[in-house]
């Protein structure tokens, strides 16, 4: 578990460092601000049920920062941003292991084999959850901001 921790925070860094989120960021920013909230819930939720959530919250949120430091965007946009990043980095993530360390850590246990818990099983059982989450969540983040 601490390895893939680890691995995680390598590729973190590395993806900070040479700002590869920068152009999607770039990018979602020519949006009209309205949907802008809705293009970052969905592009953090697909990355985060691949990826650590909080790593993935944590370039994108770096990333919106500069932008408003930069004076690309207003604190009100950057406070709906923050909420729409937060909530699809958090609500799509549960998808697979990888999205939540609690999972990974329940996956990489010594219980895991005990109660037939495999990465697939795992997945079949998040999906529910995840498919409801991720719906309500976007419709929030779409009405409610």
């Amino acid at each position: 578990f601490t390895a893939l921790l680890c691995v995680f925070f390598a590729i973190v860094s590395v993806i900070h460092e040479q700002h590869l989120f920068t152009p999607v960021i770039n990018y979602v920013l020519t949006f009209s601000v309205e949907s802008q909230t809705s293009i970052f819930f969905i592009a953090n939720g697909v990355l985060s049920a691949i990826s650590d959530n909080v790593f993935v919250a944590t370039i994108y949120i770096s990333e919106v920062k500069e932008a408003l430091d930069t004076g690309l965007i207003n604190r009100e946009q950057f406070d709906l941003l923050a909420i729409a990043i937060n909530t699809g980095t958090n609500l799509p993530s549960v998808a697979t292991p990888n999205g939540q360390a609690a999972f990974l850590l329940l996956l990489t246990s010594s219980i895991a084999p005990l109660i037939g818990l495999s990465y697939f099983r795992m997945v079949l059982l998040a999906l529910p959850y995840t498919i409801v989450l991720t719906i309500v969540g976007l419709f929030s983040v779409i009405y409610f901001l």
